[in-house]
């Protein structure tokens, strides 16, 4: 047993001590922000262990069938909707939630209102489970005014003015990562602790990486610069060496290398989707945001996908987002095609 290294152990940031921290510095602060992300917090260490579950559940029934009562099992993406559609409502701190899994906003019932509202995909790549790959929870965060009654154009917004986002990466390690728009942070679930510890301090995207990250299958189907970009990546004309393609197909598990490693990650729009597949609220603003948040950036073919307003709730967007020299190279070829 390395007794050292325990003793170094023993000064843990954990998810709340940071949040705390952080509201002591805004003496004005009442505590919600600190409760709705306990409660978040909270969906994201059940929706871990429901996944890490997930084999056996098929195993003995519980996936989506009927189970030896009679009883029809839910699926985990219905199952982690569920969780954190109560998880938030109950912190009383939330208005109106969003979820990838419902066709229309939730209301908060007023007794139970704050002033938050909640954009989120509770199991994002959920079609990857049976394979093992990474899957997560992405979220983010509005405020609206206090004593204000919340109407569906609250969540309607750029995502610049979020006021924090995240997501929860379930893979061979539970990986936390948030902004509340002061740099971004990463926290690791240990499991015999119960609580997420502060793991990767700060994090910073190189400014240039050396992946790209795009489903290829599509390629048939690009706009001119995309498919420009995508063999410069292959066979670069200034000396400089290939990029590698890595593409996993879980957006929360790309996003989470190209964060960590540097690179870009490319979901562009095509002849069979165009307007491109990821959704706006819930998964194009969170990632952008924590992608400026690290020092990279994030375009959607015409404009910085932060300043994009959505006019409905599950919009879809294109959407550029990685290192800033590799995205503002992106950001050159449109440009050019353009003035065409």
């Amino acid at each position: 047993m390395d007794h050292a290294a325990d003793a170094h152990r023993t000064d843990l940031m954990t998810i709340t001590r940071y949040v705390l921290n952080e509201q002591s510095k805004h003496p004005e602060s009442r505590g919600d922000f600190t409760i709705l992300l306990s409660h978040i917090v909270l969906g994201c260490k059940f929706v871990c262990t429901a996944v890490n579950k997930a084999g056996l559940a098929k195993l003995i029934g519980l996936a989506g069938e009927t189970n030896v009562q009679g009883e029809e099992q839910k699926k985990l993406d219905v199952l982690s909707n569920e969780v954190f559609v109560k998880a938030l409502v109950s912190s009383g701190r939330t208005c109106i939630l969003v979820s990838e899994e419902d066709e229309e906003a939730t209301f908060v019932d007023p007794a139970l209102r704050g002033k938050y509202c909640v954009v989120f995909d509770p199991l994002d790549g959920s079609s990857n489970i049976d394979c093992g790959v990474s899957i997560g929870t992405i979220f983010g965060i509005y405020a609206i005014n206090d004593g204000v009654d919340p109407k569906i154009e609250d969540v309607l917004q750029p995502g610049k003015n979020m006021v924090a986002a995240g997501y929860c990466m379930y893979g061979s390690s539970c990986t936390l990562v948030l902004s509340t728009g002061k740099g971004v942070n990463g926290f690791t679930l240990d499991p015999s602790l119960g609580e997420f510890i502060l793991t990767h301090p700060d994090i910073k995207i190189p400014k240039k990486g050396k992946i790209y990250s795009v489903n290829e299958g599509n390629a048939k189907n690009w706009d001119a610069p995309t498919a420009k970009y995508v063999e410069k990546c292959k066979f670069p004309q200034d000396g400089s060496p290939a990029k590698s393609l890595r593409y996993i197909g879980s957006m929360v598990a790309d996003v989470h290398r190209t964060l960590l490693y540097g690179g870009i990650f490319l979901y562009p729009a095509d002849k069979k989707s165009p307007n491109g597949k990821l959704r706006v609220l819930y998964e194009v603003f969170p990632m952008s945001y924590l992608m400026e948040q690290a020092g990279g950036q994030a375009f959607t073919g015409k404009q910085r996908a932060l300043d994009l307003i959505p006019t409905k709730i599950h919009e879809r967007s294109p959407i550029f987002l990685g290192s800033y020299d590799d995205v503002e190279e992106i950001k050159a070829l449109y440009a050019a095609e353009e003035q065409k």
